[in-house]
């Protein structure tokens, strides 16, 4: 039977890329269309979408447009051309966006201080999108709102008090957030080949920074001097950089500081681009001898059985899985209260990094293709242990999906194969012809950054 050891292993670079996939014309078409059905098959007159700076991925899904500054409304009524809202700013930017919609400028949604010269009460404008008196209307933000049995809110809001109010002197609103993020049904769940290669494109930047990092940070650097290592392009960010080193290091989500960074300290790093987050963590060593005595058999008693349940996650997920059997197979290695797993391991990704998640205790929510997930499992023991980490994403693809990447998008498959090679084959990982790595640092993890070397693998 084999087991988690600590192994000499050489990261093998994948590559960066050359080319950056885009999303045509033509799928916000689709996108459009299969809205207008599920505006249908919900019994819905018209849908609103809000989003913010955020809290932006319904809308960008259903548009291409992101707002940067402002808030943004997205009013669709079947049968008639679509509407997006923008501030003063965003007005001029939606031009840009790939869907196709009707541009309205709204300036409540601008900044406060800019100009209100063109005012005009927020029912003028819906009105002119096409709502109308005795309208059932779905209101998408950013979230519904569950119980732990899975039960749904519809009357529970997290968009703005004055929109709610707005659409109710229309007629009923509901909350239409599970229309686009269910865990199985989602109109966001399930991705096209040009968006998974866009993921693929994004976690490959993601991934090289942090690998950067690892291999780059060294005590008597401070935090902020270490992450110039990530080497950031400039693409869109999902979340804050999340990196700390020492005392602050066990919260995970601090932001860097002048703080130098010292040997042995705990530390951990993690970077979010839209459609892609990656994290790791260790101790700033080379070999456990350099840990305090008292934690010297860290890679034993948390890192081994933690890169075990990992890869049981690995090779568990796949078309047709139910999210429980993955929960199970995880939690077999990890369940003792010193691991302390308060959340879900693993969750679907997607333009935010956790849009929702099929895999808890008992779900029989099935996996499928053209889903995108997120390897998440996170001990959070609370002692000087501190944690270990290994968050990358997959794509799950089936042939025929599989075929459609392949011809369009040659690059980002050269590279899939070879981090399904390096799993396989070097990590000793089996894994389902559906599984794509998207992540250039795919399940490595090595616990000791200054032997980053010597990784761990199954043997």
């Amino acid at each position: 039977m084999k087991k988690a050891q600590l192994t000499d292993i050489h990261l093998p670079d994948f590559g960066a890329p050359k080319t950056e996939p885009l999303l045509s014309p033509e799928i916000y078409v689709q996108r459009h269309q299969q809205l207008l059905a599920r505006i249908a098959t919900n019994n819905l007159d018209a849908m609103v979408i809000y989003a913010d700076r955020e809290h932006a991925a319904n809308m960008q899904w259903a548009t291409g447009y992101d707002p940067r500054f402002e808030e943004a409304l997205y009013v669709v009524v079947p049968g008639r051309r679509p509407t997006l809202f923008a501030g003063n700013e965003g007005f001029p930017y939606a031009e840009i966006a790939g869907g196709d919609f009707t541009r309205v400028l709204w300036q409540h949604l601008s900044l406060m201080g800019q100009p209100r010269d063109k005012d005009q009460p927020l029912a003028t404008p819906l009105k002119a999108a096409g709502l109308e008196h005795n309208m059932q209307i779905g209101l998408a933000g950013w979230k519904g709102f569950e119980t732990e049995q899975g039960a749904f809110n519809p009357h529970w809001f997290e968009t703005p008090h004055y929109l709610v109010e707005q659409l109710k002197t229309f007629g009923p609103v509901i909350n239409a957030a599970q229309i686009f993020m269910h865990p199985t049904s989602g109109l966001r769940v399930i991705n096209e080949a040009a968006q998974i290669a866009r993921f693929e494109y994004a976690a490959t930047l993601s991934s090289n920074a942090i690998r950067n990092f690892v291999l780059g940070a060294k005590p008597g650097m401070t935090e902020y001097e270490a992450c110039r290592n990530l080497g950031l392009e400039g693409f869109p960010q999902s979340t804050h950089v999340n990196m700390c080193a020492g005392p602050r290091a066990k919260y995970g989500l601090p932001s860097p500081s002048t703080r130098k960074i010292e040997k042995a300290d705990p530390i951990v790093v993690g970077l979010g681009l839209v459609g892609a987050l990656n994290c790791r963590a260790g101790f700033m060593v080379a070999q456990a001898s350099e840990l305090p005595p008292s934690i010297q058999d860290y890679v034993p008693k948390l890192v081994a059985p933690y890169f075990e349940a990992a890869v049981a996650w690995y090779e568990t997920v796949g078309i047709g899985v139910e999210g429980g059997a993955i929960y199970n197979a995880v939690m077999r290695h990890v369940s003792d209260k010193f691991f302390g797993i308060g959340l879900n391991p693993g969750h679907l990704i997607h333009l935010e990094e956790w849009l929702h998640s099929p895999i808890k205790a008992g779900s029989q929510m099935k996996l499928a293709s053209g889903m995108a997930l997120q390897c998440d499992i996170i001990p959070a023991t609370g002692t000087d242990y501190f944690m270990s980490n290994i968050e990358d994403g997959i794509a799950l693809a089936d042939e025929s999906l599989r075929d459609e990447i392949k011809t369009h998008y040659p690059e980002a498959w050269q590279r899939i194969t070879s981090r399904r090679s390096f799993m396989i084959e070097t990590l000793g990982i089996n894994l389902k012809p559906e599984v794509l790595p998207l992540s250039n640092m795919a399940a490595w993890l090595p616990p000791f950054w200054q032997s980053p070397n010597k990784a761990m693998a199954m043997r």
